[in-house]
């Protein structure tokens, strides 16, 4: 329900949908024709084969499939953040469901994590909020950020099944993407830190002893018990592999298996700092 729901945002998120995109509500009624006869799908699965059934989906059969979709979603199994997250994949994938993702798209994508804020800390939502504003930042999307785009989209295209959300792709070439939080809130009291890279103002030592006055603790290690994994700055803004691989590496695997963790850029910790003083 939540999948379907989301693929709906997705594909119509910028105004349009085409024959590709409506493939994906094809996909899902296919995927889902074994259990058609069974409660909610029953009521489901007719209102969408009957507004698929021309080969266009309307206005008025979108909002109507929305409408019943949030009346029949459960709330018993699924806590908000479950749902909503189960919504932000189908949305990333019903966006790049006919291959080509537009800025209109981008906008309406960002707008929709603007509504949806209780999912920050949350894989994959800081990832997607950070490429949209890389992209952005410029308001055009040149070819190498299509492509980078789309391969990260991708990775959420199997909506309906465990095969969602393998092995993402965060490095193009030797440059990571997508990993920092974007305005990140950070709080210190109580929070343990990690730091990987070299700083560009200050020694291990030194920020070591900031985060101790904040009332923060720094560990050497990632694992599930750290909130911040700070990414020093100096002299390398593509934050290469060499450089941050296994700590970024492991940070990474532990958001995607639900450990609610940021990855902050060192700048954005700076920020906080002085926010903090």
């Amino acid at each position: 329900m939540n999948s379907l729901l989301g693929l709906i945002e997705g594909i119509s998120i910028d105004g349009a949908i085409n024959a590709s995109e409506l493939g994906f509500l094809h996909l899902w009624l296919s995927d889902h024709d074994e259990v058609q006869h069974r409660h909610p799908f029953n009521e489901l699965v007719p209102v969408v084969h009957a507004a698929v059934a021309d080969g266009v989906l309307t206005q008025d059969e979108r909002e109507d499939i929305i409408w019943l979709c949030e009346r029949l979603r459960s709330t018993e199994y699924f806590d908000k953040t479950t749902a909503d997250l189960q919504r932000l994949h189908a949305v990333v994938g019903g966006i790049v469901a006919d291959g080509h993702i537009s800025e209109e798209e981008l906008r309406g994508l960002s707008s929709w994590l603007q509504d949806h804020e209780h999912l920050k800390t949350c894989w994959p939502y800081d990832e997607i909020d950070s490429l949209i504003t890389t992209v952005l930042v410029d308001k055009k999307i040149d070819e190498q950020e299509h492509q980078m785009l789309k391969n990260f989209f991708s990775e959420f295209t199997a909506v309906l099944d465990e095969r969602t959300i393998v092995s993402p792709s965060f490095a193009e070439g030797t440059t990571l993407v997508g990993l920092c939080a974007v305005c990140p809130e950070v709080e210190f009291e109580g929070s343990l830190f990690c730091f990987t890279g070299a700083s560009t103002r200050y020694t291990r030592t030194n920020l070591t002893e900031i985060v101790n006055r904040l009332g923060g603790e720094v560990v050497s290690t990632m694992s599930a018990k750290v909130r911040y994994l700070i990414i020093g700055a100096d002299g390398n803004p593509c934050w290469a592999y060499a450089c941050y691989g296994r700590k970024v590496e492991k940070a990474v695997q532990l958001r995607k298996s639900g450990v609610r963790l940021l990855i902050i850029h060192e700048n954005d910790f700076h920020d906080a700092v002085a926010d903090h003083c």
